[in-house]
């Protein structure tokens, strides 16, 4: 058998416990889709041989860069099995072809060789992700005639929804289909996304770093890449679009869905709690609509497809900013591209491609709810007046020594002035004039409600929400992370079983939904360089967890064996956990969490738009109630932390 893919986890997990308790009832599974094909036990067992046999052989290349071009074909067959991914007998042959390349990929890696790194046509290549450490596929076109000497355009399209789309699924389409977009003049990139995460969370991450590793390995022209998607890759084209819109010369969504009340039909009696209400402005790409006026976007839906509803709503937004959205409509069409509306889309996208994006561009506009997607061109937003409000810059030069910012909900900002070196600035209703004698950045910032400019950020050693520490919960799963279990156990035996149940349903669900494995160690075995490179996702109690037991009395959190408080909350430890984030006393540059994983969970699997964040930064859970498919408990209180991460 194939040794279990969280091997450490589960040996430090005690069923003492457990057992004397009533268990706790697994959570079905909805993606991926279960299977009902029954993998006859020698087809399996040989598969199993030949996974664990090329882990073996391959360890010798493990720390060669290129070395998940071959290890995404082993880890494909390797999920498949242990997740129940083979959906028919032709699934079979899908697995020993991936083995097939893992074999001779490896061989030829060892002997200083890698043909595919030249290969043109489909290509299927690999890279390990910062995030987990796991490698992750993503498929290429590439034109046979393509000049790759010469730096090239890049088209990324995101594909829709495959609930049985795993690795070795994904693996065998991109190396079998061209797909719909394939223009022969540019390479077109496939990002597996992690498979079914609608480009969300660590999906969006994927996205971002596929560009990187294809520029690394291709010649790519940075001012022409454009962003494509159609269905569940219309929605992350959406959200993508509007968090990234200086990354791309051009974007066109195709159907998908843009935001959540509106798409699942809510009314607002049925609304979840207001925490959860806010927590949709992560994703709901209104909250983000001027962001798309730094690049041309052309919407695409059938004219008789539901999902004509996500342009619709974009239209409204547009509107709202006095702006026309450009909505291309396939007439009498359903949920697919009408062929002639397609190639009018295609040129002019093409047309958008080929003009590419300005080298620095002299108006910029950038709309956020959140540090996590404040930066445009050459603003980088540093502090928000409050998070998850509408804040706002529009900055314009109006000529080469006059530069015109207005703001909204921003209390301080980093602006690239390019080769500017003398001008005056005014921004809302003040002004100041920077005469430098080499360009450099500026920071614009209101502590006291008046802007004050300065040529460096002051440093400063009180805690403030910044970017890319400024929560919610999930947050920290989009970075580099570390599973910390604890070594001890807890007293409380009820508490120990949750514990032991929700780390090991964080292990399982990111394995087979985010088609990675953890990073996990015990408490004890973490080391500097750990607090260093990672957000540390403790499990356990002060009781159990040492990490836990040393950061506790710097964290906002009052916990003992009698009373859970943060803020005004309090409820009795026998029976309530605490979940939250926070930056991480022992290095306040990373998280620390405490007993959560993603906070969406099986039940909001059912449709992509539902798999956003459930809790903000913080929330006391009642474990009586047990966990399930839409919590870890029930919540009794919950928030966000203020910009000086205070309840």
């Amino acid at each position: 058998m194939i040794r279990p893919l969280v091997c450490l986890l589960l040996a430090t997990l005690s069923t003492s416990a457990a057992s004397a308790q009533e268990p706790i009832k697994p959570i079905p599974r909805r993606l991926p889709a279960q299977s009902n094909y029954k993998l006859p036990a020698e087809i399996s067992e040989k598969l199993e041989d030949r996974v664990l046999e090329l882990e073996k052989v391959n360890e010798s290349i493990a720390d060669d860069p290129l070395f998940a071009d071959v290890d995404i074909y082993r880890k494909a067959v390797e999920f498949a099995l242990v997740n129940n991914e083979f959906y028919s007998e032709k699934d079979i042959k899908k697995a020993e072809a991936c083995l097939t390349m893992a074999q001779n990929r490896g061989k030829q890696l060892k002997e200083g060789k890698s043909p595919w790194t030249k290969q043109t046509g489909l290509v299927v290549r690999g890279y390990t992700s910062d995030i987990d450490g796991s490698v992750q596929p993503y498929g290429l076109v590439i034109p046979e005639k393509l000049d790759l000497s010469k730096p090239q355009p890049l088209y990324i399209w995101l594909h829709g929804r495959g609930d049985k789309a795993t690795d070795l699924h994904f693996i065998h389409e991109r190396s079998t289909k061209t797909g719909q977009i394939s223009p022969d003049d540019a390479i077109v990139v496939h990002p597996f996304g992690r498979q079914c995460i609608g480009f969300k969370s660590a999906g969006e991450i994927d996205v971002m770093d596929v560009v990187e590793e294809v520029k690394k390995h291709y010649n790519i022209d940075d001012r022409r890449i454009v962003l494509m998607g159609f269905s569940m890759g219309g929605a992350g084209c959406w959200h993508i679009g509007a968090h990234y819109a200086e990354d791309f010369v051009a974007m066109s969504p195709g159907a998908g869905f843009a935001e959540t009340a509106r798409y699942q039909n809510l009314k607002p009696e049925n609304f979840p709690p207001e925490y959860e209400q806010t927590l949709w402005k992560v994703y709901d790409v209104p909250n983000y609509t001027t962001n798309l006026f730094n690049l041309p976007v052309v919407a695409y839906s059938g004219e008789n497809d539901k999902q004509i509803q996500a342009a619709r709503v974009m239209e409204e937004a547009f509107k709202k900013e006095g702006h026309e959205l450009t909505h291309l409509i396939g007439p009498k069409m359903g949920h697919k591209y009408a062929p002639e509306t397609l190639e009018q889309l295609l040129k002019m996208i093409k047309a958008a491609r080929d003009a590419g994006q300005e080298p620095y561009p002299t108006n910029v506009t950038i709309e956020t709810p959140t540090l996590r997607y404040g930066k445009m061109h050459w603003v980088e937003l540093l502090e928000l007046t409050r998070h998850w409000e509408d804040s706002r810059v529009g900055a314009l030069w109006k000529s080469d020594d006059e530069l015109y910012i207005v703001t909204r909900n921003v209390a301080k900002m980093k602006i690239d002035p390019g080769s500017h070196k003398n001008f005056k600035v005014k921004i809302d209703s003040e002004e100041f004039t920077v005469d430098v004698p080499e360009p450099q950045d500026i920071i614009l910032s209101k502590p006291d409600g008046q802007w004050m400019l300065s040529l460096k950020a002051d440093a400063s050693d009180e805690l403030h929400k910044t970017p890319g520490l400024q929560g919610p919960i999930d947050d920290a799963l989009m970075s580099p992370f570390l599973v910390v279990m604890p070594s001890g156990k807890s007293s409380n035996k009820q508490i120990q079983q949750w514990v032991e149940f929700e780390a090991q349903h964080l292990a399982d669900r990111w394995q087979a939904l985010f088609r990675g494995k953890l990073r996990t160690k015990l408490d004890k075995d973490v080391t500097a360089d750990d607090i260093k490179t990672y957000n540390l996702i403790c499990w356990g109690t002060p009781e159990s967890n040492t990490l836990i037991a040393k950061t506790i009395g710097d964290l906002p959190l009052s916990w003992d064996d009698k009373e859970v408080a943060l803020g005004n909350a309090k409820a009795d430890a026998k029976n309530h956990v605490p979940v939250m984030i926070y930056p991480n006393p022992l290095n306040p540059k990373k998280y620390l969490v405490l007993n959560s994983g993603p906070t969406f969970r099986e039940d909001h699997d059912r449709t992509n738009s539902l798999q956003n964040p459930k809790l903000p930064d913080w929330a006391i859970l009642d474990i009586r109630q047990a966990p399930n498919g839409s919590s870890a408990g029930k919540v009794i209180a919950a928030d966000f932390f203020d910009e000086a991460w205070q309840p």
